[in-house]
């Protein structure tokens, strides 16, 4: 009898370790709307970016109409349910607004930019963290890395932002570049932590009165990120949903045929899509 409940146990234990190994080596991301994305990842829910304003609720930050211009596809509550970390990249609007900060429950394990704390602590949330640079959170390893949300006059009224490289053992990197113009900083970063998947605000967006200065990258930057990407493939999103950007997912996926660079080489996804990485 005691060998037969030692090869039970056995046997489980086997199972739930193959089970686990097995969930611990998948790994998707959905689009969820503008930068907003939902990873699975290393056996995580993971939210970055949430926008979840419903359409047309937000000030218009192009002089065309009212934000977010399209809706979600989902209900909210699909997106918040059993979320396991929130991660943001700056606290602009379109990256972490009212409405996530209500859909959210405060005790949330959420990470943010250091310049970000005093936001985070008015909006009552008990369990975020500032990420310096390197920081271990359960199985991941997570790197925060600066980016630069325009140049010049306009880079002083966007403030600060940043990017984070996610790793886990036997699952693939992935960078989330954030909001960012093309810079050497970028491109040293992919070199560094050589991601397999790159996520890129793709909808050069400018603001009204400094219709010059893109404070995302556009179509050509986009296409520089590429030339210098190595294996990674390339996400592009941050589209299509608010009325500064001027790149649209045509517009990109125009430029890249015109260069031809494969759609397996660079992935458009539409609101709702869900890529497996």
């Amino acid at each position: 009898m005691k060998k037969v409940l030692l090869a039970v146990a056995f046997t489980l234990t086997a199972t739930f370790s193959f089970a686990q190994g097995k969930t611990n080596t998948k790994a998707s991301l959905q689009l969820i709307r503008n930068a907003t994305i939902v990873l699975e990842y290393a056996g995580h829910k993971i939210l970055v970016d949430p926008m979840l304003s419903p359409k047309g609720t937000i000030e218009s930050w192009g002089g065309v109409e009212r934000n977010p211009t399209v809706e979600l596809k989902m209900p909210v509550s699909d997106i918040t349910n059993n979320l396991d970390l929130v991660m943001v990249t700056h606290s602009h609007a379109d990256h972490f607004d009212e409405a996530a900060s209500k859909a959210l429950p405060k005790t949330i394990a959420l990470m943010y930019q250091p310049s970000d704390k005093d936001f985070f602590a008015k909006e009552g949330f008990t369990n975020a963290t500032a990420v310096e640079d390197n920081h271990t959170w359960k199985n991941l390893n997570i790197h925060r890395v600066a980016a630069q949300h325009g140049t010049g006059e306009v880079l002083k009224m966007m403030g600060k932002t940043s990017g984070y490289v996610l790793q886990a053992k036997n699952l693939p990197t992935v960078y989330v570049v954030g909001d960012a113009i093309w810079t050497e900083e970028i491109k040293k970063t992919i070199k560094t932590y050589k991601p397999d998947y790159i996520i890129v605000n793709s909808g050069g967006a400018v603001m009204k009165g400094f219709e010059q200065t893109p404070i995302l990258m556009e179509e050509e930057q986009t296409m520089a990120l590429i030339r210098e990407s190595g294996k990674a493939k390339v996400i592009a999103v941050h589209m299509n949903a608010l009325d500064h950007c001027r790149t649209t997912r045509a517009s990109l996926r125009k430029k890249a045929d015109e260069l031809k660079i494969s759609p397996k080489k660079l992935l458009i996804p539409q609101d709702g899509e869900t890529i497996v990485l």
